[in-house]
């Protein structure tokens, strides 16, 4: 790189740095021109005078002059550092540099003056040229440093003049004149240019420091975009940021599993202490997350108490970091002065084999937990070509249901639930169909679950509530019709008003109404579920517990909840044969005839079962034995059908 490339380049660097220190950058990128213009000068002045002068004046002196100068100008461009200057440094080299300039002054000047004693006019006006374009020189080229100039310049030119006016002659006073006029301006010009250059350097330092703070709070901002503010960990952002880096070039060897973690019994945790110690909770969780995780694995907090993973290697690896995560999530947690223990469920998703894209990895891990958390908490699950079917089998199950008909489509069948002693239809049971177009018949459990999945849950239920409105209105008064409710339906505040507004326009008697539900769907909100079934009791329907005797909570449910019938789970029926099943299912009976409470034995499958159950006291049965689901239609045929023959004991 050549002398005036690096000069230049110092120079665009200046304004980065303290004012003495830019002052002293720019004075280099022109000193070496000053000190080539000196000796350029010089020589053409001794070559002038080589035939009117002494040699010392034309050979000796000059050549000393001219080698201090070319050593100076070689010095100013040796290569340097800018980082490594300070302001003691550059301000004690620019204090030399003025002391040098008077000197160098003095020199040249003396040297000149004593030239102009040989030689005709045209040698004097060489020497008094000289003079000017010396002194023009050095204001031009010292106007990074005034003090300098001014002093170089006061020395010439004031000895000039004197010199002029002692022993010049009128022509010599008045080019000192001159040349001292012009030179005059020049200084007052390179004030100016001077005073130009402190505020462009000051407000060059000002911009630089702006942009260092706005660079400083943009890469905070940046850390903050990509950070969660309660746990430290890296946000939902970041974590599908370092997903798509890693997605759009990856080597050919790439192998990596995305996997989602979401706490086990987080909620009640955080209602019960509060969301401050919730907080506490999470911060906790993160902290043995990340211990747990080894280096080079992302792991970061997506939102609530769920946590995203990016881990390299294969399925076992990242099955063996799932399962020290879900233990180290697991351990008790003190909070103030209560412990407390969530659980931990898992999903993983592996590239390339479940998916190439952020968006198919994501979901197929977010499926895989979702299958954990519904057949087992605290597992871990592994993205499956098993549980790639279920999806494509949701996907179309979602995108059938969206497009449904309901009102052609959806349709009710009736299981009669027969009283034992006459064998006479007691009630029907309605029971959901969906005869879907493209998908043929689907069960009612895969209907309730997309229609929950897809936010249809409410239409679904209101639509076969209306149907069983419909059967109320032909079935003779003295049945009763039942009607399933869902978790989700008891926990919708919406539905259960729908549900009351249909009773109270409907033109019939609400008794002969009765809604069932099962134990798990109280899991979820047992005050909730107990507040809409209390509505819909006070509106006259009544209530029934399904498959009583199956779930954790099956004495609790009959004093807390505002019961009329209890349905005995049909895994009973075939312990009728068992005395200690007889045993079993006859206390369970007494129970709730202790209570008040109807009692219904479903799962009748044979003769047997059904003369087991009278002789145990059972009024009320259901099952296949007696009756299969039918249409509404040959329910009423059936009623104007001679009875049952009721089974002897015999």
């Amino acid at each position: 790189m050549s002398a005036t490339r690096i000069s230049s380049s110092l120079v665009e660097q200046a304004g980065q740095y303290e004012l003495p220190v830019a002052q002293y950058l720019r004075l280099r990128a022109h000193i070496p021109a000053l000190y080539g213009l000196l000796s350029v000068n010089a020589a053409a002045l001794a070559y002038t005078h080589r035939a009117l002068a002494p040699s010392l004046l034309t050979l000796k002196l000059p050549a000393i002059l001219i080698v201090v100068s070319l050593i100076r100008m070689f010095a100013w461009m040796r290569p340097i550092d800018p980082a490594s200057l300070d302001v003691e440094t550059a301000t004690r080299v620019m204090n030399r540099t003025v002391v040098l300039s008077a000197f160098l002054s003095a020199a040249y000047l003396g040297w000149a003056l004593w030239l102009d004693r040989y030689g005709g006019p045209y040698e004097h006006g060489h020497v008094a040229i000289f003079i000017a374009v010396t002194v023009l020189g050095c204001v031009f080229c010292l106007n990074a440093l005034p003090l300098a100039a001014n002093v170089a310049s006061t020395i010439v030119i004031g000895a000039f003049l004197a010199y002029c006016f002692i022993a010049g002659t009128e022509v010599q006073i008045a080019i000192a004149i001159n040349i001292a006029l012009v030179t005059s301006v020049l200084l007052k010009l390179l004030k100016d240019s001077f005073d130009a250059f402190v505020c462009l350097e000051r407000v060059q330092r000002e911009l630089v420091g702006e942009r260092r703070q706005a660079q400083t709070l943009g890469e905070q901002n940046a850390l903050l975009a990509r950070t969660d503010a309660l746990t430290g960990l890296p946000n939902r952002r970041h974590f599908f940021a370092v997903l798509d880096k890693l997605l759009n070039d990856p080597p050919a060897d790439l192998a990596f599993c995305v996997g989602l973690f979401d706490l086990d019994r987080f909620k009640p945790v955080n209602d019960t202490h509060g969301h401050v110690q919730g907080d506490r909770l999470l911060q906790e969780i993160a902290t043995r997350v990340s211990m747990a995780c080894p280096e080079g694995t992302v792991v970061a907090r997506l939102g609530g108490d769920e946590f995203g993973l990016i881990c390299r290697g294969d399925q076992s690896e990242a099955e063996l970091l799932a399962v020290a995560i879900c233990e180290a999530v697991s351990l008790p947690v003190q909070l103030g002065d209560t412990l407390v223990s969530v659980g931990c469920s898992a999903g993983l998703a592996g590239y390339p084999a479940a998916g190439t894209t952020a968006h198919s990895l994501f979901d197929r891990a977010d499926f895989a937990l979702y299958h954990a958390k519904r057949h087992g908490r605290g597992k871990c699950v592994h993205f499956s070509e098993e549980l790639e079917r279920l999806i494509r089998c949701e996907q179309a199950l979602d995108t059938a249901l969206q497009s449904a008909d309901l009102i052609r489509e959806l349709a009710v069948v009736y299981q009669p639930i027969y009283n034992t002693d006459t064998m006479c239809v007691h009630g029907v049971e309605c029971l959901a169909r969906w005869h879907s177009p493209k998908l043929g018949m689907v069960g009612p459990e895969q209907l309730f679950v997309t229609a929950e999945r897809i936010g249809s849950a409410r239409t679904v239920t209101l639509t076969l509530f209306e149907r069983a409105l419909e059967a109320v209105r032909e079935l003779p008064a003295d049945l009763t019709v039942t009607f399933n409710l869902s978790a989700h339906d008891l926990s919708d505040p919406g539905t259960i008003a729908a549900l009351l507004r249909k009773i109270e326009t409907a033109d019939l008697d609400a008794r002969r109404l009765m809604f069932e539900i099962t134990e798990t769907s109280l899991i979820a909100d047992l005050d909730m579920a107990r507040s809409a079934l209390y509505q819909l009791r006070k509106a006259g329907s009544r209530i029934a517990l399904d498959d009583f005797g199956t779930g954790y909570s099956s004495l609790s449910s009959l004093h807390q909840l505002p019961l009329d019938v209890v349905k005995i789970d049909r895994s009973f029926a075939a312990r009728l044969d068992d005395p200690g099943g007889r045993q079993l299912i006859n206390a369970i009976r007494g129970m709730a005839r202790s209570l008040s409470l109807d009692c219904v034995i479903e799962g009748i499958e044979t003769e047997s079962q059904l003369l087991a159950a009278r002789l145990s006291g059972f009024r009320l049965a259901q099952g296949y034995f007696l009756d299969r689901p039918m249409e509404l239609a040959r329910i009423l045929d059936k009623l104007s059908l001679p009875k049952i023959k009721v089974p002897s004991a015999a």
